[in-house]
């Protein structure tokens, strides 16, 4: 089939540096294993719908399973984030991820950290939060279950802002604590105060509409079907 995809050999060679070592029996093409996991996630196919190009679909879940739970793709994400360079801005914000009915119906395992899934208005959801840098690209995701405010998406990614001058965010990160943890590390805050505040916020009406970035960003993921829909716990 013309239409699959396959990581290019510089993709690959940037892929590498992050893969785990491989113990006794070696592992199976990683170029063929990885290119169907993105063809699985991109199309939203069942994995035993995936073309036999990519070999047995069990070996692909089970390498994405394992890698997942072993945090293999969070380490790429980092790893490939971290050569950003950014030094001026970054944006905060957040987005609902529809869960399907396969995924909202799973029980959550018993002492593990639950399916990040809950009700909202929009029905059964997980929440996305996302930091990404001026020019669109993604710096750190955080999950959560649909249910959960911006301020706890926020309180969680803090911590890993990297040194800039300014972050972006809309009306829903407008808390007193917030902009003092930013104060604190030195980065300015452009974020618009809410309809409810006594006294109004400046800020930087010019700047604040480059935020549409990370709109842009959201809408590229969810191009991803497995990614707009979940259908896995």
């Amino acid at each position: 089939m013309s239409d699959l995809f396959w990581l290019s050999d510089a993709q690959m060679a940037r892929l590498e540096p992050y893969f785990p070592k491989s113990h006794g029996k070696p592992r199976v093409d990683d170029r063929r294993v990885l290119s169907g996991i993105i063809f699985i996630n991109r199309n939203g196919l069942r994995w035993r719908d995936a073309p036999k190009d990519y070999g047995p679909h069990k070996t692909l879940y089970n390498r994405w399973k394992r890698w997942s739970e072993r945090g293999i793709f969070a380490k790429m994400m980092v790893g490939l984030a971290a050569e950003h360079g950014e030094k001026r801005t970054v944006m905060i914000d957040a987005t609902y991820l529809k869960a399907h009915r396969t995924a909202s119906s799973l029980g959550g395992q018993k002492g593990g950290r639950g399916r990040l899934i809950g009700r909202t208005k929009g029905g059964m959801n997980t929440k996305l939060h996302a930091i990404c840098d001026s020019q669109g690209r993604p710096l750190d995701l955080f999950v959560t279950a649909g249910q959960v405010s911006d301020y706890i998406g926020a309180r969680a990614l803090c911590d890993s802002l990297p040194d800039v001058d300014w972050l972006l965010g809309d009306r829903g990160y407008d808390a007193d604590w917030f902009r003092e943890a930013l104060k604190d590390k030195g980065i300015r805050a452009c974020i618009p105060g809410r309809k409810q505040r006594k006294a109004p916020v400046k800020y930087d009406k010019r700047r604040y509409k480059r935020r549409n970035q990370i709109e842009i960003i959201f809408g590229r993921l969810k191009d991803w079907r497995r990614v707009a829909t979940r259908y896995d716990r």
